[in-house]
């Protein structure tokens, strides 16, 4: 690189660091100075706009699966690591918090955290997060993994594991990342399965909830279209 290009990359990244600072960062600066980090010597501005287009928008290129990270010409192993290691710092600053205060009786803070939890994800996976009685989160554990798909639930596993963690209430999460839909009828059933499952032990099941290819969190206790009469009462 000619020394006078060199010398524009750096103010130009110096220039992005104060803007910032300042708080007038655009969304993709913002991802350009993260690139700056893991390819140090380049004009990544090209870059960072090829991702967002890819991807389809900030959200998506930042939880985007690293295997899909590499194959983009120009991002490397030290560039799909670096936003990998952002998604997963913000995941571990949601557990942190659901661990010592009652966030996950927030309906915005649970469906964010959930959105995180999954969003990544290429295959169908179930997740459980144990509660304690004050609504803080003991431990959140891959139930199981699936196809695109499906994935299968274990209501005797749930409550065996929700027993052994002297768990008060459980929430239920999983993903449809080649889809939109909501939850399907199957879900339902599921869903009232595992309640079944665990009120016989005394613990309750808060809500389950469904992250969807575009990010959207559904609620099932909030769906009003499928008969939920045997459970969530």
């Amino acid at each position: 690189m000619p020394k006078t290009d060199e010398l524009f990359h750096n103010g130009h990244r110096e220039r992005l660091k104060q803007k910032l600072l300042d708080g007038k960062l655009t969304s993709p600066e913002k991802l350009e100075l993260l690139l700056t980090y893991a390819i140090p010597r380049r004009d990544v501005r090209p870059l960072a706009r090829t991702l967002i287009e890819k991807f389809g928008g900030i959200y998506f290129v930042l939880r985007a699966p690293y295997e899909e990270l590499v194959m983009v010409p120009g991002i490397g192993r030290n560039a799909a690591i670096a936003i990998k290691l952002f998604h997963e710092l913000l995941l571990d600053s949601y557990q942190e918090r659901a661990k010592k205060g009652k966030y996950l009786s927030d309906d915005k803070f649970i469906r964010d955290y959930c959105r995180e939890l999954v969003a990544d994800k290429t295959v169908e996976e179930f997740h459980i997060l144990y509660l304690d009685g004050d609504s803080r989160l003991i431990a959140a554990e891959v139930h199981n993994r699936g196809t695109f798909n499906q994935v299968d639930v274990y209501p005797r596993e749930v409550a065996r594991k929700a027993l052994n963690l002297n768990a008060i209430s459980v929430i239920m999460v999983h993903n449809h990342p080649v889809s939109e839909n909501n939850f399907s009828s199957d879900d339902a059933e599921t869903t009232s399965y595992v309640e079944k499952c665990l009120n016989m032990f005394g613990i309750a099941l808060v809500d389950h909830f469904v992250v969807t290819s575009n990010g959207t969190v559904h609620s099932l206790r909030a769906t009003p279209f499928l008969n939920k009469s045997s459970f969530f009462k």
